[in-house]
């Protein structure tokens, strides 16, 4: 496998400390890859910097035909990258199949994506033509959760717009993102897309170099405030999309052999690490009792296990520091009078492994309720009118995403409009579309991704006025 830098179009070990990269289903050593120094880092900004020079020119037409090319042998190697992310992450070889067929067709749309040139008349005469112009070199900075998929919600709507790009995923997960800038460099310019490797050092090197025009990340909150503080001193753009610990409400009416499937679909999408999970799940108090059965009926019913198994249809937590802090908000629970009610499954004696976990008799002030889980575990809440969820669902400093499930339309609408939060769903959660910009309120993120809002993002705004 592939561990090398991608600079300037070639493959260039690292001349950094050595990592390594851990199967969290077994803990054992995939393999070891060496960091990028301060000086390739360099290297690679100043390779994005002198491609910029040509790309930045480069017909869209030309840029689409490219996409649709790289999109090609994504789909044509799918198998390979999907057993990378499976072996780095976790996650079951159907996911992450799911994840990289997504990942291409992602691509794809950003093709119909028409990057527009308002024009205005005044009066007078004079026309003004408002253009989207390139900003130059974007740092993507990138998450062990769906390293393939983010990785490309960064890069190609930077590449779209014409910029060029070095991106540095988490040192968890470089494999797969490693082949996906080897298939870009097939097909794209030197210097246009690079990697580079490495932990936090690497990427707070990155994202603070003066001659990178934007920064996108997505990770945890602290992360994303140190650099957000760091773009004040070259006034650098920056897309931060953070944690979150997403509310479902769900209402007395709601079908709960219609919705419980749903609903732990999106509360353990992924063995619950994605920033737009379902984490919390306020459920009417008439109701409450039938879906918290239905809900542990089918957390019983995973197959746990590692995810290249066909059979396994629930993988580990990726890392040892996320499974300790799973393991602990659960156990806090439990010793403020919280109730486990999925039934303790057999697991296997090696990996990072939590079953699905249900957790009853938890209120507002615990941890597992007040924080970002990022883990196989849900804490279901009761309550009793829309005024009284609608303020506690509400009080927290996140605001990624949320959801209301209901029969009647009209009325979770009416709720959805109150919920403070970027994205809300009506009888889904998780359910990202690439056409809708997708961001976080409060402290889940600055700024958005997805649609043409999220596009224009990467371009600078510029006015020409003519006058005749």
């Amino acid at each position: 496998m592939n561990t090398a830098l991608i600079i300037d179009g070639q493959k260039i070990q690292g001349e950094g400390a050595t990592f390594a990269v851990i199967n969290p289903a077994n803990e054992t050593v995939l393999t070891d890859v060496a960091s990028a120094s301060l000086k390739q880092v360099n290297d690679a900004i100043e390779s994005a910097a002198q491609a910029f020079k040509t790309w930045k020119n480069t017909e869209d037409q030309v840029i689409h035909a490219l996409f649709h090319k790289i999109a090609a042998d994504i789909r044509a190697e799918k198998d390979e990258i999907a057993q990378l992310i499976t072996l780095e992450q976790g996650k079951t070889l159907a996911m992450a199949q799911f994840e990289v067929e997504a990942g291409a067709g992602w691509i794809e749309y950003l093709t119909s994506l028409d990057i527009p040139v308002e024009t205005m008349t005044e009066p007078n005469g004079k026309t003004i033509k408002v253009y989207n112009r390139p900003l130059g070199v974007v740092a993507s900075i990138t998450p062990w959760n769906w390293p393939f998929m983010i990785a490309v919600w960064h890069i190609f709507p930077a590449l779209k717009t014409k910029n060029c790009v070095v991106n540095k995923p988490s040192e968890y997960t470089p494999l797969s993102t490693i082949k996906l800038v080897e298939i870009i460099n097939r097909h794209l310019p030197q210097g246009v897309c690079n990697i580079v490797l490495g932990q936090g050092e690497v990427g707070q090197a990155l994202s603070e170099h003066a001659a990178v025009d934007k920064v996108t990340f997505t990770g945890s909150t602290r992360t994303g405030q140190s650099i957000l503080s760091h773009s004040v001193r070259s006034l650098k753009s920056v897309v931060l999309e953070l944690g979150g610990n997403d509310a479902g409400i769900v209402l007395e009416d709601a079908d709960i052999e219609m919705v419980a499937e749903k609903i732990f679909g999106s509360a353990f999408l992924n063995a619950g690490q994605t920033c737009a999970a379902l984490k919390r799940l306020y459920v009417h108090e008439n109701i409450y009792d039938a879906l918290v059965k239905k809900l542990v009926e089918i957390a019983n019913q995973q197959v746990i296990g590692d995810g290249t198994d066909a059979a396994v249809s629930f993988g580990p937590v990726q890392n040892k520091m996320q499974y300790d802090k799973v393991k602990a908000l659960i156990q806090d629970a439990v010793a403020q009078g919280g109730t486990v009610v999925s039934t303790a499954q057999a697991l296997p004696e090696t990996g990072y492994f939590i079953a699905p976990t249900i957790v009853t008799n938890v209120h507002e002030g615990m941890a597992l309720v007040d924080q970002e889980q990022f883990g196989p575990v849900l804490p279901v809440l009761k309550f009793r009118t829309i005024d009284e969820v609608l303020q506690r669902s509400n009080a927290t400093e996140f605001g990624l995403g949320g959801s209301v499930w209901s029969q009647n339309l009209e009325l979770a609408e009416n709720i959805a409009s109150q919920m403070e939060t970027g994205t809300v769903w009506i009888n889904s959660h998780s359910d990202l579309s690439p056409a809708a910009v997708f961001g976080g309120w409060k402290l889940s993120g600055l700024g958005y991704s997805f649609g043409l809002d999220g596009l224009l993002l990467f371009t600078h705004k510029q006015a020409v006025h003519i006058t005749s």
